[in-house]
């Protein structure tokens, strides 16, 4: 016979089991990694500076980008980004463990649509100085503006994705960021 606590605890496996399943992790600094490239708006005559490294502390190994952003010369952007594929699985989104200065960073999607440089899917997350899981769902990107975005679909296609950025953008500003974790939930 089956006790009420045993009951209770297959109820609590049956509902947690598929959200368990919906998870993928994509970069953990351990048996899951990507191969992460850092760039800044030097590529096309701006003047931003990165610097990106793997550190640890405390037993936590994370990236982290820091770097003065400059608008100067049309610049505006340091980054590291990783190539990524994503099957079609109904995920909700990019679930990002994180900490930083207190500035707004964004994710970056590029995908086979958005082949030149400056066209991409984006959106923004904020850092506090305490590691934190931040969520990011899909229906949070959009697709950037400018010159030849009309040629990119409004909504983004998940089995189409690339790349992911993790950027800071946009402004005069000293970026300084970690990531420790990124998966799909």
């Amino acid at each position: 016979m089956i006790s009420l606590s045993m009951k209770y605890l297959f109820a609590i496996i049956t509902l947690i089991s598929p959200l368990l399943l919906m998870t993928k992790v994509i970069d953990n600094l351990d048996d899951k990694r990507v191969e992460w490239v850092p760039f800044s708006d030097q590529v096309m005559g701006g003047i931003s500076e990165v610097k990106f490294s793997e550190d640890s502390e405390d037993g936590l190994s994370y990236y982290h980008m820091e770097g003065n952003v400059s608008t100067e010369n049309n610049g505006g952007f340091i980054q590291f980004r990783a190539d990524i594929g994503i099957e079609d699985k109904p995920y909700k989104g990019f679930r990002v463990k994180t900490r930083g200065n207190g500035e707004e960073y964004y994710l970056f999607l590029r995908t086979s649509k958005t082949r030149l440089p400056w066209l991409y899917y984006g959106s923004t997350f904020k850092t506090t100085s305490e590691w934190q899981w931040i969520e990011i769902p899909f229906s949070s990107f959009k697709k950037s503006d400018g010159r030849f975005s009309r040629f990119v679909p409004e909504e983004l296609d998940l089995t189409t994705i690339k790349n992911i950025g993790v950027v800071a953008y946009g402004k005069d500003f000293y970026a300084d960021i970690d990531i420790a974790g990124l998966e799909l939930y």
